[in-house]
């Protein structure tokens, strides 16, 4: 238990076993009068009774006095005459933690390049290290089991995570960081992370001391989502369009089945290819269409980008239309002025340009002197 008799001393020390932990506390509430605190050279003793902090002692051996250490006076135990006293110890480490684990999921973000909703996790180390061993007593300690450090880091590693998601989705949503190849920014991250957390862990008498091995990622099958749509748009950009590209790949796909004896290749399979490639065939002058832009995937380059063809020139300008022809006249019976064909009076006199045949009622020009149905003369002469 860490107690020993010597000289009709007692010592009170944190065990060997429990050298490992961030905080230990002494099973025994009753510590007798000269009774010797060892405390480690990393390490401190908080005394605390009542849910208050009556004092801490540093590295070293202390006999425990009121006389020599005074805040012992206020945790006197009268009942025994005053050769005890009562209090709760808890030798609390000074030095750093390394090697403690978080990770999981962060969040789930929309891509700005692709729109693909995808889900974000970090993984990586921390060292940890108390600054304030009196606030992580009252503040953290209080509330969680200390008979080992994963109660503590446990929460630190939430804490961990909650400002990590705050740095990573700023700067993707603000378009500054490509979702794929955030490792190349992991020391921004850290930069980042480091200073928020510690703004809250201070709260708690805790701290990052640094990161180690930090790596934020993509869920496995977002990972090879975005990497499948990069390809097509690397592919899609060579091959000049998307549609070309699918061309291909129809044709590809066409004469691989072939090469293995048809049998992988339907008629309609092998009739759509062909009717594709009598298309590029029939159609070697057309241009193809206008890729799509360089930075069309996340994390993606501009990559070949196909020069747009030569403008051309503009068409000649139309030949003045010809002047037309003049309309077609005749002669009016009576006054002999030009009227337009087919009107039904002349504009001059008035003289009515169609007549009948008053014998069989056929149609007559306004200059015919029979009819041509009858033969009946148009003007009979008088009696």
């Amino acid at each position: 238990m860490g107690i020993l008799n010597e000289a009709r001393r007692e010592f009170i020390a944190a065990p060997d076993s429990a050298k490992g932990q961030i905080v230990y506390k002494w099973p025994d509430h009753n510590i007798r009068k000269y009774t010797r605190a060892i405390i480690e050279p990393d390490a401190v003793a908080v005394f605390m009774n009542q849910g208050q902090v009556n004092g801490v002692l540093g590295p070293g051996q202390h006999t425990l006095d009121a006389s020599e250490i005074p805040f012992l006076g206020g945790i006197v135990d009268w009942a025994t005459n005053s050769n005890a006293f009562k209090a709760e110890i808890y030798f609390v480490g000074a030095r750093e933690y390394p090697q403690c684990r978080f990770g999981g999921r962060l969040d789930e973000v929309q891509d700005p390049q692709t729109g693909l909703i995808v889900t974000l996790r970090a993984f990586g180390e921390y060292a940890l290290r108390v600054i304030d061993p009196t606030k992580l007593i009252l503040n953290l300690v209080g509330t969680v089991d200390v008979t080992n450090n994963g109660a503590i880091t446990d929460w630190v590693a939430q804490q961990l995570l909650k400002v990590t998601r705050t740095a990573v989705t700023t700067q993707l949503m603000s378009g500054a960081w490509p979702i794929l190849g955030l490792s190349v920014h992991s020391p921004e991250i850290e930069q980042a992370t480091m200073p928020a957390a510690n703004e809250q862990l201070a709260d708690y008498g805790l701290a990052i001391a640094r990161f180690g091995n930090l790596d934020v990622n993509l869920d496995d099958d977002d990972n090879a989502r975005l990497k499948k749509l990069a390809g097509d748009t690397a592919y899609s950009r060579l091959a000049g369009g998307f549609l070309q590209a699918a061309q291909a790949e129809a044709l590809q796909g066409a004469g691989e089945g072939m090469a293995q004896g048809g049998a992988a290749v339907t008629p309609m399979f092998l009739g759509a290819g062909m009717g594709m490639a009598g298309q590029m065939i029939q159609q070697p002058a057309q241009a193809p269409p206008a890729p799509p832009p360089g930075p069309g995937f996340a994390g993606g380059g501009a990559g070949f980008v196909q020069q747009p063809p030569p403008a051309a020139p503009p068409p000649a300008p139309a030949p003045a239309a010809a002047p037309a022809a003049p309309a077609a006249t005749v002669e009016c019976a009576e006054c002999h002025a030009q009227v337009r064909a087919g009107a039904k009076f002349c504009d001059s006199c008035g003289t009515p340009m169609a007549k009948h045949c008053t014998n069989c009622n056929a149609d007559l020009s306004g200059t015919a002197k029979f009819c041509a149905e009858c033969g009946t003369p148009v003007n009979p002469p008088s009696a």
